[in-house]
């Protein structure tokens, strides 16, 4: 049907409602300008009938299609290629429902993202080895569709701290040692100081790096500007908020009130971690403080909620192990986290209140290694 035969008011309100992209499942291209072709301003849209205009047309029926000829219920804005696609190629596998499910789908997400307020906007700090190479990994199109309804991106670049390549192993403290520095660098110039300014007043973390380096994210965090920090799920793949399970209940486990051993917290919520792979490290006889879940798993983290249940159980332990052992005592920190627990590891941890902390990380061949501290003096940051 000729756009002509669609009152231009009509035309208007349903680019504006599809936000000027195509609203086929899974499209969303925008169909506003050409660089290609230099024209800025073109319109590259079509619209389509769901019911067509005529008795003999895709969905057409003797009675409707002239009711809703020019209805902006029936309408939809289309690419090229799928509105063929509904109309010539594969009509028949696209009937009236499956249409209208599209429209309404696609024009919900525009409402709720265009109706974010804009003090709801925020900042996007991506981290990781994945930025590069994998980019798919922490793409910027997953992660700004899964900020809504509660954020949306204050800007179309992200703030990216990479992991930079290295020739040491990470059961190597030079390793550590290069990848902290790198990640305080980048942070003082990609961060610190625009927080300072005010040009941040949110941030939204999407981290995919080992353990050690986003507990030390999370201590570089800390309170200084209010943070939203993100979980990617495996099934299904998506950085998006599941809620498809109850809140995560974490379980505390103290040490005998005899034990006087190195202080250890096991932080064991992806995978069991036992005491024995502990005492191969610091010998027998350690005093292992725990958190741990029922059933773990790698996929846990399915609500901002579940973060909430651990920085309280977190912060609970480091009080406790402070007041049992004293000033001075350093913590022994073993975790096997996801990923977003981790970095809140390094937020819930108190710079001027909470014991000094030295992080393990699990390797392949070594087991458990020694990597960097926090809270220890600069001489002292990472294992010699």
């Amino acid at each position: 049907m000729a756009k002509s035969s669609v009152p231009q008011r009509v035309q208007s309100a349903l680019w504006a409602r599809a936000a000027g992209r195509c609203e086929y499942r899974g499209c969303n291209q925008s169909l506003v300008g050409d660089l290609i072709a230099g024209k800025e301003d073109g319109l590259y849209g079509f619209i389509a009938h769901i019911v067509a205009d005529a008795p003999g047309g895709p969905r057409g029926d003797e009675v409707r299609s002239r009711l809703l000829a020019k209805s902006l219920d029936n309408l939809m804005l289309l690419c090229a290629r799928h509105h063929k696609l509904i109309d010539v190629d594969a009509p028949d596998e696209h009937p009236e429902s499956v249409l209208l499910a599209m429209k309404d789908a696609h024009e919900t997400r525009v409402e709720t993202n265009a109706g974010i307020d804009e003090e709801r906007a925020s900042h996007v700090l991506r981290f990781g080895a994945t930025i590069g190479a994998n980019e798919a990994l922490v793409s910027t199109q997953a992660i700004f569709s899964a900020m809504p309804p509660d954020r949306h991106p204050a800007s179309r670049q992200t703030i990216d701290l990479e992991l930079v390549g290295s020739t040491y192993r990470d059961d190597e403290p030079e390793y550590w040692q290069m990848q902290r520095r790198n990640l305080q660098q980048l942070f003082k110039e990609r961060v610190g100081g625009r927080i300072e300014r005010q040009e941040i007043t949110h941030l939204s973390v999407f981290a995919l790096a080992p353990q050690p380096l986003l507990i030390e994210l999370g201590r570089l965090l800390y309170e200084i500007v209010p943070t939203t920090v993100h979980q990617r799920h495996r099934e299904p793949p998506t950085w998006k908020w599941q809620r498809d399970r109850p809140v995560l209940e974490f379980i505390a486990k103290d040490p005998p009130a005899d034990a006087e051993g190195p202080v250890v917290l096991k932080l064991a919520v992806s995978a069991t971690v036992t005491d024995d792979r502990i005492e191969r490290v610091l010998g027998p006889g350690v005093a292992v403080w725990s958190i741990v879940v029922t059933e773990p798993g790698n996929d846990l983290v399915r609500q901002p909620e579940d973060l909430a249940a651990f920085r309280a159980a977190l912060r609970r332990a480091y009080d406790a192990i402070k007041a049992r052992h004293g000033e001075g005592t350093v913590i022994h920190l073993f975790p096997v986290l996801p990923v977003s627990l981790a970095v809140e590891t390094g937020r819930v941890w108190m710079p001027k209140a909470d014991l000094e902390m030295l992080i393990y990380d699990q390797n392949r061949e070594h087991g458990f290694v020694p990597t960097i501290r926090i809270g220890a003096s600069p001489s002292s940051g990472i294992v010699s």
